[in-house]
């Protein structure tokens, strides 16, 4: 257990950013599994919701959760599931 008073701060300052980088990780691994699943029986679906997953994706990029890179391969994977299934 943190002793110091700063060291106390940063620990409550650290369970608070945990949870809120947990929502948006949960979130974007909720948009990818409907493109996923979509695009496998409904492509037309899937299409029309690549455009929030993209959003989510970006937002977690932009909040420093996902690195760019990652992000960028996350939207190429759903990007690729999708025109597959044409």
């Amino acid at each position: 257990m943190p002793i110091i008073k700063s060291a106390k701060k940063k620990a409550r300052q650290a369970l608070r950013h945990y949870d809120r980088n947990q929502a948006t990780r949960s979130k974007v691994k909720t948009y990818m599994k409907k493109v996923l699943t979509l695009s496998k029986t409904k492509p037309e679906d899937a299409k029309k919701l690549l455009d929030e997953a993209y959003s989510v994706i970006d937002t977690a990029c932009k909040k420093n959760i996902l690195h760019r890179n990652n992000a960028a391969r996350k939207k190429s994977l759903l990007a690729r599931s999708v025109a597959s299934m044409k």
